[in-house]
């Protein structure tokens, strides 16, 4: 059974959920347009600390170390949960260790608990977590966002489509492994992230790359 935690591993999963969230809540993408001379990203743009609004500010290279820093966290996180858990719980242990970093990213400690909206940490969480799935999810992503002309697009593809991805890896059950119901909490918080994006894409106002 997934919900069966040993009691022993209690103080273990609780150690990687704080981990995780603490690796998830370090704001790269603010800390390196500061230091690259930038300015305070959360006055640029849509404000938001991502990737995307990081590109905004015209330096690709830092829009691009964000993107891959972000995604670090999520791969770090998971990893975190597979060292520290013993073997009988480590499923459980990297399932959580997934949600925790997408929630730090989301909900930083640092700046106020406002923070991302945790697509690069999901991506990266999810490639540790399930690596075909998460590579599913990738190329969603890249094919919507090329489609479309929208990054927002292309991530909100992804994410719908990763639970699914994931839940087909373990045979439509949630019954064998914790990972499909972590690729659903992901999703739905990122999803929920972006309802302003939605509503823009409903209404034709989403901006397009490169605009």
């Amino acid at each position: 059974m997934i919900f069966h935690v040993p009691e022993y591993a209690w103080k273990l999963l609780i150690a990687v959920v704080f981990i995780s969230y603490l690796f998830g809540s370090i704001p790269f993408g603010l800390l390196l347009t500061t230091l690259g001379g930038q300015g305070d990203l959360r006055r640029i743009g849509s404000g938001n600390i991502g990737a995307t609004n990081v590109l905004r500010t015209g330096r690709k290279d830092l829009a691009a170390a964000t993107l891959g820093l972000d995604a670090f966290k999520g791969v770090l996180a998971v990893l975190t949960g597979w060292i520290f858990c013993p073997p009988e719980v480590a499923d459980r242990g990297m399932a959580v260790a997934a949600v925790a970093a997408v929630i730090g990213h989301c909900y930083p400690v640092w700046l106020g608990f406002r923070g991302g909206k945790g697509v690069a940490t999901g991506l990266g969480a999810m490639l540790a977590l399930s690596p075909l799935a998460g590579l599913v999810g990738c190329m969603t992503w890249l094919a919507g966002a090329k489609v479309t002309r929208i990054s927002s697009a292309g991530a909100l593809l992804a994410f719908l489509v990763m639970p699914v991805a994931t839940l087909a890896l373990n045979g439509f059950s949630f019954a064998s492994s914790a990972k499909p119901l972590a690729a659903c909490l992901i999703s739905l918080l990122i999803l929920a992230r972006h309802h302003g994006n939605i509503s823009r894409i409903l209404s034709g106002t989403e901006p397009k790359i490169g605009a």
